[in-house]
């Protein structure tokens, strides 16, 4: 889910989708990853 997909309908579509594995009765547990944690912003096109 990246891409053209804006950061705020990222983390909606996350807690959509976690509300509802929740209310199925799973334990859901929300995590933030950056995949772009170790590379430098300045040589990134």
């Amino acid at each position: 889910m990246g891409g053209v997909i804006s950061g705020l309908g990222k983390g909606i579509a996350a807690a959509s989708i976690g509300y509802l594995l929740k209310s199925a009765g799973l334990k859901v547990t929300i995590l933030k990853l950056d995949p772009y944690l170790n590379v430098d912003p300045g040589t990134m096109n």
